[in-house]
């Protein structure tokens, strides 16, 4: 596996794989207003790590640099739990150093176990009923 900064090449494939991780995962969001605009949307300004093997887009780590913060980590449906996200996140950190902050949705608990499993603490959960999120921090 090579995890490499994404170019606009990439994002097709980028694209795809942030609408059907979050239409798979995502049981708490209205899944029918998802669509594949929203991986621009939600990475301007972001710099990109994707992780890929034989030339085929296995997941994405989105990062604002400014902030050390990870805004976006999505792994293809059949990849999750191979490591991928391991791997991003490892170089996410190593690009932007410590401490690293990320928000992961408070319903999302496949989420929070993998990141408390990688030693993420949780710092404070905030939002509004429906909408709360934890703030996770790495030190």
């Amino acid at each position: 596996m090579i995890i490499r900064e994404a170019s606009k090449i990439d994002y097709p494939q980028l694209r795809q794989i942030y609408l059907e991780s979050r239409r798979k995962s995502f049981h708490w969001a209205n899944t029918e207003e998802m669509n594949l605009d929203d991986f621009d949307r939600d990475t301007t300004e972001e710099y990109i790590l994707l992780a890929e093997e034989n030339s085929r887009i296995l997941g994405f780590a989105s990062l604002y640099l400014p902030e050390n913060f990870i805004h976006n980590l999505f792994v293809h449906p059949d990849f999750s739990g191979k490591g991928v996200g391991t791997q991003l996140v490892n170089h996410a950190i190593e690009k932007m150093g410590k401490p690293a902050r990320l928000k992961c949705v408070s319903e999302n608990h496949k989420a929070l176990g993998f990141y408390e499993k990688s030693g993420w603490k949780k710092v404070v959960e905030e939002g509004k009923p429906g909408e709360k999120y934890w703030v996770l921090i790495f030190e």
